[in-house]
């Protein structure tokens, strides 16, 4: 209420100083008064930008919650990941994957608030999101300080699966392995070992999403130009925050770097399998991002 009254009022004032220059009763002391609003006026677009974002953040839950809806009367309690390496899931599915989701929605809508990204061609933004958007979820999950546990369960029948066809096909190589959450949780412990600001979080999530080597881009010069212009403010607010610390900047992108390693389907089958059910993830993201 308050935020709206202090629009209004700016803009009524606005109309009010017109019609007095116009006529030119008492403009010096309007023109006094006008130029003291014009203070305010910052602070008001920040307050809105704070609304406009809240807006797209709270459509983007109304969006993944519609979604997800018919799927959750299909969901069990404890989602338990299978492969021919074990079987393995989250130890609290529904608390960690709530969380998750929180997340999901501030890394779409951290996309959809870039001037930069928003300038992009619509098939290279979907490019990007599908092929970029688990860096840059994971480094949200490390600033919101996500701690997670998994439970391992043995199974006889995948270790006699696997005598009988000790050969991975295609599919089954890329399917999560506890191995690939460790190396999630390892990622996370390097970045919060860096214990990052929040500047450094958001050109860090900008140097991974802006990633010239996805196949099939448009715009992959400008995209370059824009990974390279993230890692530059990278480094000057390091150097800022950090004057004494001359390595923390290569750390900080081969933290950066290993979090590429972390897979798709092991973020989709650990963290949304209890939320989204069979919902395909790409079309879910995509909805998401062009929501309006």
């Amino acid at each position: 209420m308050k935020i709206m009254m202090i629009i209004c009022g700016v803009v009524a004032c606005r109309h009010i100083v017109t019609l007095l220059k116009l006529s030119g009763v008492c403009w010096p002391v309007f023109l006094l008064c006008y130029n003291i609003l014009r203070i305010l006026l910052p602070s008001r677009c920040v307050l809105w930008r704070r609304i406009q974002t809240t807006s797209v953040q709270d459509t983007m839950k109304s969006t993944l919650s519609s979604i997800t809806s018919s799927a959750s009367g299909r969901l069990q309690h404890t989602t338990v990941i299978v492969s021919r390496r074990g079987e393995f899931g989250l130890m609290d599915p529904q608390g960690t994957g709530q969380f998750a989701s929180n997340v999901l929605v501030k890394t779409v809508c951290f996309m959809r608030c870039s001037p930069s990204f928003s300038q992009l061609p619509p098939r290279d933004r979907s490019s990007l999101l599908r092929h970029c958007w688990v860096p840059v979820f994971v480094l949200g999950l490390a600033q919101e300080k996500i701690v997670f546990k998994v439970t391992d369960v043995p199974s006889s029948n995948i270790l006699h699966q696997i005598l009988l066809r000790p050969v991975l096909t295609n599919k089954e190589a890329e399917q999560p392995t506890l191995a690939g959450v460790y190396r999630l949780q390892i990622c996370l412990r390097q970045l919060w070992n860096l214990d990052l600001s929040p500047k450094e979080y958001a050109y860090l999530k900008g140097a991974m999403l802006f990633n010239p080597a996805v196949q099939g881009l448009s715009a992959s010069s400008f995209i370059e130009g824009l990974q390279q212009e993230a890692e530059r403010a990278l480094q000057e607010v390091i150097h800022l925050l950090h004057p004494e610390d001359s390595s923390r900047f290569s750390r900080t992108l081969r933290a950066a770097s290993a979090i590429q390693t972390v897979s798709h389907s092991l973020v989709t089958e650990l963290f949304f399998k209890p939320v989204i059910g069979n919902t395909n993830m790409s079309h879910l993201l995509t909805e998401m991002l062009f929501v309006h």
